[in-house]
C-alpha cells in the first residue's frame, strides 16, 4: 500500500467520524440528574430538613482526634497494619495499577523478535543453511477512541479500587472502635452487675438471719435467693460477651483470640460538635459513593467502546531485519536485510449482530450503574440521619435514665428502712433492687449508644481516610 492510498484511508475514515457526531472521545462528566439536596435529616426540627451552610465536616477529621484513647488508637493501627481485609484492598489497588499502566501503553506499538532459521539438503548433498532474523512492530492507530476509553475505563477501575481500600479502612477503624467502646460497656454493665450480686449475697444472709429470729418467713428467703440467682445467671451471661467481644476484636486485628488491653468506659472523651458539612461533601467524601460514580464512569467508557467497535480499525506493521534467503534462494550475502511495511484497515460490515447487541448490553449497564450511584447517595443520606437521630435519642435516654438511677437508689435505701421498721415487705426491697440494677444497666447502654452514634456518624460522613 503506497503512502497515497494510506492517506486517503485515514482522510476517509476522519471524514466518517466527524459526520457521525458521536460522543466517543468526551470524557465523563456527574449526570446533572443525580442530586444530593435535602438528603440529611433533622433530629428535632419539625419540618425534618437539616439546614447546613456550614461546611465544617467531622469526616474530615484524622480518625486519632475522633478517638482519642491511646489503647483504641494502637488497636486501630494494629488492625490497619495486619487485618487481611484491609491487606486485600491494598493487593487490589497494585493489580487495578497494574492494569492501567497495561492500558496506557496500549497506546506504543508492539515489538517482537522472531529469528529462524533452516537446513535443507537435497539427494544426500551438502546441507544448505537459510535463517532469517527478523524484529517486527504492530501498531493500532486510535483514531475512534477504543484504547483512549479503554484506558479511561481502566483508570476509573483503579480509582474504583483505591475508594474500596478507603472503604474497607473507615468501616475497619469503625469496626475496631465500635467493638472497644462495647467491650468497655460490657465491662461497666459486669461491675455494676457484680456490686448488685455481692448486695444480694449479703441481702440473702440477712434473711436467714431474721428467719432464724422469726422475724420473717421462709417465703422471703427463698425469695431473695431466687432473686440472687438470676442477677448471677445475668452476670455469667455478661462474661461470655465479655470473652466474646474479645474474640471479635482479636479477629479484625487478624491474631489469635485473647485478651484485650483496654481502659474504662468513665475515660472516654468523645467531640461533643456534630458537625455534618454540606450534602455535595458526602459525594467527595465517602468511599462508597465515590466508587459507585467511579463504577459509573467505567460504564460509561464501555458504552464509549462498544460505539468504537462499529467504526474501521487502522493497524500499521512493519518487519525489519536480515536474511541469507531471497524468494526460497540462497545467497552469499548472509547479511542482506530485509524490511516490509503494511498498512490495513478494516470496517465491521456484518457481525451477526454482535456489534448491536453489545452496545445496547452496554447502555443497559451504564443505566443501572447511574441508578445504583443514586441510589448509594440515598443510602449514605440515611445512615447520616440515622447516626444524627441516634445521637439525640441516646442524650436524652441517657438524661433520664440517670435521673431514673438517682431515685431507685434512694427507693432503695427507703425500703430498707422501711423494711428494718417492719412497714414495708421485703418484695418491696427486691423490687427496687431490681429496677436499679435495671437502671444502671440502661444508663450505660445510653452512654455507649451514645458513642456508637458518633462512630456511626463518623463512618457515614467518610471519616478514617488517611
Amino acid at each position: 500500500m503506497n503512502r497515497r492510498t494510506m492517506k486517503k484511508i485515514i482522510g476517509l475514515c476522519c471524514a466518517t467520524f466527524l459526520l457521525s457526531g458521536c460522543h466517543i472521545y468526551k470524557s465523563y462528566d456527574r449526570p446533572e440528574s443525580i442530586d444530593a439536596t435535602g438528603i440529611y435529616r433533622d433530629p428535632v426540627a419539625a419540618s425534618d430538613a437539616l439546614a447546613v451552610d456550614d461546611t465544617t465536616n467531622m469526616g474530615n477529621l484524622s480518625w486519632k482526634e475522633i478517638f482519642r484513647d491511646p489503647k483504641l488508637q494502637m488497636l486501630i493501627e494494629e488492625g490497619l497494619a495486619n487485618n487481611v481485609d484491609m491487606q486485600t484492598a491494598i493487593l487490589r489497588v497494585k493489580e487495578a495499577k497494574a492494569l492501567l499502566t497495561s492500558a496506557r501503553l496500549s497506546y506504543l506499538p508492539s515489538l517482537a523478535l522472531a529469528p529462524q532459521g533452516s537446513l535443507t539438503s537435497v539427494d544426500k548433498s551438502t546441507p544448505v543453511k537459510n535463517y532469517t532474523l527478523p524484529a517486527s512492530a504492530s501498531w493500532e492507530v486510535d483514531l475512534f477512541g477504543k484504547l483512549l476509553n479503554a484506558h479511561r475505563g481502566q483508570k476509573a477501575s483503579y480509582l474504583q479500587s483505591k475508594a474500596y481500600q478507603q472503604a474497607v479502612r473507615s468501616q475497619l477503624i469503625g469496626g475496631i472502635a465500635n467493638a472497644y467502646y462495647s467491650l468497655l460497656m460490657l465491662d461497666r454493665q459486669v461491675s455494676v452487675t457484680e456490686q448488685n450480686v455481692a448486695l444480694m449475697k449479703e441481702t440473702v444472709r440477712t434473711m436467714e438471719a431474721m428467719k432464724e429470729a422469726g422475724m420473717t418467713t421462709e417465703a422471703a428467703v427463698a425469695q431473695s435467693k431466687g432473686a440472687y440467682h438470676q442477677t448471677e445467671a445475668s452476670l455469667a451471661d455478661l462474661r461470655r460477651q465479655v470473652r466474646e467481644t474479645e474474640n471479635s476484636i482479636s479477629v479484625l486485628l487478624a491474631k489469635a483470640p485473647q485478651n484485650i488491653n483496654r481502659g474504662t468506659l468513665e475515660e472516654q472523651v468523645m467531640p461533643a460538635d456534630l458537625a455534618v458539612g454540606v450534602p455535595l461533601q458526602l459525594l467527595e467524601n465517602r468511599p462508597d459513593v465515590k466508587a459507585a460514580e467511579l463504577a459509573l464512569a467505567g460504564a460509561y467508557y464501555t458504552t464509549n467502546q462498544a460505539r468504537s467497535a462499529f467504526y474501521p480499525s487502522v493497524n500499521i506493521t512493519g518487519t525489519l531485519g536480515w536474511t541469507n534467503g531471497s524468494n526460497g534462494t540462497v545467497i552469499s550475502n548472509p547479511a542482506v536485510m530485509l524490511w516490509n511495511a503494511i498498512g490495513s484497515l478494516t470496517q465491521p460490515i456484518f457481525q451477526r449482530g454482535k456489534l448491536i447487541a453489545n452496545l445496547k448490553v452496554s447502555k443497559a449497564e451504564e443505566q443501572i450503574a447511574k441508578m445504583n450511584y443514586q441510589q448509594t447517595i440515598l443510602e449514605a443520606g440515611k445512615e447520616v440521619s440515622d447516626a444524627l437521630f441516634l445521637y439525640d435519642t441516646a442524650d436524652k435516654k441517657l438524661s433520664e435514665h440517670q435521673a431514673q438511677v438517682a431515685e431507685m437508689q434512694k427507693a432503695v435505701e427507703m425500703n430498707n428502712d422501711l423494711f428494718q421498721a417492719g412497714k414495708a415487705t421485703y418484695l418491696e426491697i427486691i423490687t427496687a433492687q431490681q429496677s436499679l440494677l435495671s437502671a444502671q444497666l440502661n444508663e450505660v447502654s445510653d452512654t455507649f449508644q451514645r458513642m456508637q452514634a458518633v462512630i456511626n456518624l463518623y463512618s457515614a460522613l467518610g471519616g478514617g481516610r488517611e
